[in-house]
């Protein structure tokens, strides 16, 4: 069969695949996100700490993904416990070091004004500081959930959820007539999911960063 009867016999299928894929990347994201601007509020002010941080980070990102997920398996099992860790870890670099390059670019003078008006430095953090790093925080965010998406794929290695599952069937059964339509269907929705994602992240950046600032 063609692509397109392959799709209409297999869509239930893809879309279940799809929201587990779309699902793992977002929770993910959701706790590497809070993870990675904990440590970059924790760090910045300091640059051995701030260093530390970021080198720990890059250095877990350039594990081979296969090898990281291979290497959790003995340890947590297959499934989704794996997935999740794995993920988690390696949308940690952006996060972290566009929080750290944030919060040391806002302009000391307006910390200096919050500080004298009687803020607390908790105060002057959550009002002043985080507001203006988010642009390039939320960048962060976008550059990871891209690297995400495709990285989630490999977790099929490991019985993970998504579309990679579809991937990893298709060359496991090369030269079958569905073969190609499976790789090919996994990975056209991994590329749709990224561009929604992305696209759901402009929006973002246009409802909450102010003009003059995203200008």
């Amino acid at each position: 069969m063609n692509f397109w009867e392959y799709l209409g016999t297999r869509h239930q299928q893809l879309l279940v695949d799809a929201y587990q894929h779309a699902s793992a990347v977002f929770q993910c994201m959701v706790v590497a996100t809070l993870i990675g601007v904990v440590v970059g509020v924790v760090t910045y002010r300091t640059a051995w700490a701030a260093n530390l941080a970021t080198l720990t980070t890059s250095t877990i990102l350039t594990m081979p993904s296969l090898a990281l997920i291979g290497l959790l398996i003995p340890v947590v099992g297959l499934g989704v416990a794996p997935t999740v860790i794995a993920l988690t870890l390696y949308g940690l670099l952006p996060i972290t070091r566009n929080a750290i390059v944030g919060l040391r670019g806002v302009d000391p003078a307006l910390v200096d004004a919050a500080r004298g008006i009687g803020m607390s430095r908790t105060m002057r953090l959550l009002r002043i500081e985080l507001p203006l790093a988010w642009p390039p925080i939320l960048t962060g965010i976008r550059v990871a959930t891209q690297m995400l998406m495709g990285i989630a794929a490999i977790a099929a290695y490991a019985s993970g959820p998504g579309l990679g599952n579809e991937i990893f069937r298709g060359l496991a059964s090369l030269g079958s007539k569905n073969a190609l339509n499976q790789v090919l269907a996994g990975t056209l929705g991994i590329i749709v999911l990224a561009l929604l994602f992305d696209a759901a992240y402009v929006l973002i950046g246009r409802l909450t960063i102010p003009r003059g600032i995203r200008d």
